[in-house]
């Protein structure tokens, strides 16, 4: 029974939904709204086109936009597979034509999809693991926001008082609740060291007197005012505050994120895992869809990891080994930080990461292969429902 492949093109207010037979000719192209009537018209006319025959559905986005869309067609039973944007645009080149329009991406991920069997299927994630995905891409953008801002107050204060901040670490709390208060050489030194620590220890900053002296000491140091200093000491004040309240908000969104997670049924084995904690293990089952049912073994979850090195051979060259170009950001975040973590924590992934060192790979090299073997582990733990045991390495008597 020949099949039909529909493709859609995604957007904000409007899809377009084009369908195609199994030669590729198109039977249906349609432009519909982000609009639950509209979605569920595009869905039975593909349906009514189909007269029982098979339908797949392809996308070029898992979330946001065609949130409503994709909710439609898991709650009908429909089979949808992703296809990256970055692959439809590269198939685009092979296409007849110059021009770019939302009936030809359609197209284009209608066809891609009827020929090609590499394509993942998107399935529907458990309730906790979209909840989870959703916090911590929340808890994401917020570090994002942070780093930015911290970085906007370095290079304020920078041009500023450098003295001060080579002395200080403007991302933890002391600091940011120093340059709350004093900003320039002047008040600082006007302050003293006394009245700073008292100042400091008023508002429940941890060793106020050693910061108290890195900033008079700093203060010592520059007794010249650079031009427009009343304005930039304002700026470091109001980023200063803003790198606080970041803080706060990231402080609450890992308390939310850490509830929801010990609430799976996988979190005991996950934070079992040396260098999982509850924001890592968060966003391994945001990634995986809550379980691991998707994938055929480890080596496919390493792969969709980018942990796994894919083969670059032309020639007489061989044995090339490269970070692949299509994998998971934030799952490979997850193992390679585990990973490098576990060296400090866990005497087996210590002496996995020396031997790895000793055959003369790098240090990134090794943490690499540890977050490769970690993928395995994990496979095997999350299989056979049991926690890791930390165990110390066995040495012989002399």
């Amino acid at each position: 029974m020949s099949r039909i492949w529909a493709g859609i093109d995604s957007g904000k207010g409007h899809h377009h939904g084009l369908a195609v037979d199994a030669d590729g000719k198109t039977l249906l192209s349609r432009r519909v709204a982000n609009d639950e009537p509209e979605l569920l018209k595009l869905i039975g006319d593909v349906l009514d086109l189909a007269d029982g025959r098979p339908v797949t559905w392809a996308i070029d986005m898992t979330g946001g936009e065609p949130a409503l869309l994709l909710a439609l067609l898991i709650n009908h039973g429909q089979e949808v597979l992703y296809m990256p944007g970055r692959l439809v645009n590269r198939a685009s080149d092979g296409y007849r034509g110059e021009g770019k329009t939302d009936a030809r991406d359609a197209y284009v991920i209608a066809d891609q999809a009827r020929m090609r069997r590499d394509l993942r299927p998107i399935r529907p994630g458990d309730e906790a693991a979209i909840e989870l995905k959703l916090l911590t891409g929340r808890r994401a953008d917020l570090v994002e926001d942070r780093t930015r801002a911290v970085n906007r107050l370095r290079g304020t204060l920078l041009s500023m008082f450098p003295a001060l901040e080579r002395a200080l670490e403007v991302t933890n709390a002391g600091p940011l609740r120093l340059l709350t208060g004093y900003q320039t050489p002047a008040a600082i030194r006007r302050a003293g060291i006394s009245r700073l620590t008292t100042w400091l220890a008023n508002r429940k900053v941890r060793n106020a007197r050693s910061l108290a002296e890195a900033a008079v000491e700093a203060a010592e140091r520059q007794h010249t005012s650079v031009p427009g200093e009343k304005t930039i000491a304002k700026l470091v004040h109001t980023l200063a505050e803003e790198v606080m309240a970041l803080n706060q908000q990231v402080s609450e969104m890992d308390k939310l994120i850490e509830g929801r997670f010990r609430e799976h049924e996988l979190a005991d084995i996950l934070l079992s895992v040396p260098g999982i904690g509850a924001v890592l293990g968060a966003e391994f089952l945001a990634a995986v869809g809550g379980g691991l049912e998707e994938f055929d073994s480890p080596d496919a979850l390493a792969a969709f990891a980018g942990v796994a090195p894919a083969p670059r051979d032309s020639g007489k060259v061989s044995g090339n080994l490269h970070r692949p170009i299509t994998y998971h950001r934030r799952l490979q975040r997850v193992f390679y930080t585990s990973a490098l973590v576990s060296v400090r924590c866990d005497p087996n992934s210590r002496k996995f990461y020396d031997r790895k060192r000793a055959e003369g790979k790098k240090h990134v090299q090794a943490v690499l292969a540890l977050a490769r073997r970690r993928v395995n582990v994990l496979w095997a733990l999350i299989r056979d429902r049991r926690c890791y045991q930390v165990a110390a390495p066995v040495t012989t008597a002399a």
